[in-house]
């Protein structure tokens, strides 16, 4: 991911791709019946699209700063097979998988209706999945995912603001030096915020980092979460950020426009599932708490992306960073108002 040219558009890459992607094929007697495809090219993953005589497979590669996913699919496929991608083949040190069709996005549902009503099955499933995953988080960790839990977080926090070339202090997309002054003043702040948020006593889980409606997968009334390689451990109410951020795009919403009683009540679906860590006043005082604590998470997730690249690809995704932090700030502000 260092270098400007993404590797995924190397020939001698992509021969090496095909012939692993025949040979596993082959070895679960599979036959490869069309041309394999690329249709998905970013850098820091790429999928390729396989036509067979059982159906459509679809490979992916991940960059190296989140190989983890590949190990952490495996897991999930293996706790959580109803509801996870079915794998025909991995290979761990590359950052390879193999898998089968899980169906079509969920938003090619919800968007053309804007029918939010067809998330429920998806978040009652996802917060399901996470207070499973509560058990194993000792293992997720050891698999290399990033550690956002609640205290962590504020030390993580605090290193961000060193990396002054990332925040693009006074340019263009940047934070402006008022907006870094203020960041900086809210470190005790998000300390506080941090440890609010974990006296409620909700357990920390996995976030899978990027959980829009073009993540989950419907295929004959089975869900499929898939594309985990933003995921992290930390409070499971920061998942509910990108989740809102995709009903908002749905229905052409305005940004930090009041969410509308469809949004609502989805959310109260999924903060049920938790009140038997706590009660429901609770869990959506521990929400509000998490919203700000999220757009950190989000941040730290693209710095360690962003920070990898080398122009002109830095240059063309430089700008989220900085948009993430006035994100916080516009949560944390909400926290007072």
């Amino acid at each position: 991911m260092r270098e400007s040219k993404l590797r995924w558009k190397d020939p001698d890459w992509q021969k090496q791709a095909h012939e692993w992607i025949l040979a596993e094929a082959a070895r679960g007697g599979i036959r490869i019946s069309g041309a394999i495809e690329q249709p998905h090219t970013l850098p820091w993953s790429t999928v390729m699209r396989v036509q067979t005589t059982e159906g459509v497979l679809f490979f992916k590669a991940t960059a190296e700063e989140t190989i983890y996913e590949i190990r952490l699919t495996e897991q999930l496929a293996g706790w959580f097979p109803d509801c996870m991608p079915d794998l025909v083949a991995v290979d761990i040190a590359r950052g390879w998988m193999l898998m089968r069709d899980g169906g079509e996005q969920l938003r090619a549902s919800i968007r053309p209706r804007k029918d939010l009503r067809l998330w429920e099955p998806s978040i009652t499933k996802y917060a399901e999945v996470q207070i499973g995953l509560v058990q194993h988080v000792d293992e997720i960790l050891a698999l290399g995912i990033p550690d956002h839990r609640l205290t962590a977080l504020p030390a993580l926090y605090s290193h961000l603001l060193t990396d002054k070339e990332s925040l693009l202090i006074d340019k263009e997309k940047g934070v402006t030096s008022a907006d870094f002054q203020q960041l900086q003043s809210l470190e005790p702040r998000f300390e506080q915020l941090c440890a609010d948020l974990a006296a409620f006593g909700i357990p920390e889980s996995v976030d899978h980092g990027d959980f829009h409606d073009g993540n989950v997968l419907v295929k004959n009334g089975r869900l499929t979460f898939f594309d985990w390689g933003d995921a992290s451990v930390t409070h499971p109410f920061v998942s509910l950020r990108t989740f809102f951020v995709s009903m908002e795009i749905a229905l052409d919403l305005d940004d930090y426009a009041p969410p509308t009683l469809e949004m609502i009540a989805l959310r109260d679906i999924y903060l049920a599932r938790w009140e038997h860590f706590a009660s429901k006043e609770k869990t959506l005082k521990a929400y509000n708490l998490s919203r700000p604590v999220a757009s950190i998470v989000k941040a730290l997730l693209w710095h360690n992306t962003v920070s990898r690249l080398t122009d002109p690809l830095r240059e063309e995704y430089a700008w989220i960073v900085p948009e993430v932090l006035r994100e916080f700030m516009v949560f944390e502000r909400m926290l007072s108002a």
